[in-house]
């Protein structure tokens, strides 16, 4: 019989224990500690190459960990990430949009992954949220890189989820559109859900943030 894998409310957002992950000889993150309580947004900094994108996706599953563990939500996450997924959400440096289709299509794509019914109204929503909704028809190849990080933050919080992932979702926004996601990160805790968030805009982050966990040469300072 399928294993029924559910969310426990009680656990923190995020516990992870001495993760590490290795790309053949080299060891980009080295026994990692992390612990993230709902509603709590972390800053993760550090210098290019520190292991922040990494760590980023052993959070979001898309990678697996060498070593440690990794509960999301109280759900084991290295055991079974596809039902961690459902309550996180991503936006890195790539969009992961399909350029031939509008940010409309985008999302109506991504609704029906994520199983949303009658995702119309959930997709007006997200275009809004984000400044979009007068360009959500327009292919997202003809965008700005600007306009296609908005069409990304939208596709990351689509599914309402509990837990926010973001490495530099700044990139390529203008300062409006930064003022904008500022208030939006604020908005998302304010609502519960829990944020890591990785920038080298070292005084942005830590405004937006509760705390920082800083990474050098992947290990934790």
């Amino acid at each position: 019989m399928p294993v029924e894998v559910r969310v426990d409310v009680a656990a923190p957002a995020i516990r992870a224990v001495g993760i590490s992950r290795r790309y053949g000889g080299t060891l980009a993150l080295r026994n990692v500690d992390l612990t993230l309580d709902r509603g709590e947004r972390l800053a993760l900094t550090g210098p290019n190459g520190a292991g922040k994108t990494t760590l980023i996706r052993v959070l979001a599953t898309a990678l697996r960990p060498s070593a440690g563990s990794l509960s999301i939500g109280g759900i084991d996450a290295v055991r079974h990430p596809a039902y961690a997924r459902r309550i996180i959400g991503v936006v890195g440096h790539q969009p992961y949009l399909y350029g031939d289709l509008s940010a409309r299509e985008n999302l109506r794509f991504y609704s029906r992954l994520y199983g949303l019914e009658r995702a119309g109204g959930r997709i007006a929503e997200v275009l809004a949220l984000v400044g979009l909704d007068a360009r959500a028809d327009e292919p997202v190849r003809g965008l700005s890189r600007g306009m296609q990080q908005r069409a990304s933050l939208a596709r990351g919080v689509l599914h309402e989820p509990q837990i926010l992932l973001l490495d530099e979702p700044e990139t390529g926004l203008d300062e409006a559109a930064q003022v904008t996601l500022a208030t939006l990160i604020g908005d998302w805790a304010r609502q519960g859900r829990s944020i890591v968030l990785a920038s080298h805009r070292l005084d942005w982050a830590h405004q937006l943030t509760d705390r920082s966990l800083a990474l050098d040469r992947g290990r934790r300072l």
